[in-house]
């Protein structure tokens, strides 16, 4: 199949922008069945403010149960239960 490059208008700030033939067939071998509705610059800064509505991910300050090492963990750990720092859990794996 071959592309040709698109002219399309950005939804978000109205220019226009290239939907060059590379991408769209790097878009056909994804499997993504739509073409682009912003431009590479309002594409940017809305993946930018996503991760802003979810807030900071909470991390916990740990000992890790095998070294004695102090390490910070991504999730709140249980009591009675060992917590390790990243390279003795994978030694463990």
């Amino acid at each position: 199949m071959s592309f040709e490059d698109k002219t399309i208008i950005c939804t978000e700030c109205g220019t226009e922008f290239t939907h060059s033939a590379e991408d769209q067939a790097r878009y056909a071998e994804r499997g993504f069945t739509n073409e682009p509705k912003r431009c590479r610059e309002c594409r940017d800064k809305r993946k930018s403010q996503q991760g802003r509505g979810r807030g900071q991910r909470e991390s916990y300050d740990v000992v890790c149960a095998e070294c004695g090492a102090n390490t910070t963990v991504p999730f709140k750990p249980t009591s009675g239960r060992p917590v390790y720092c990243r390279d003795c859990y994978r030694a463990k794996q």
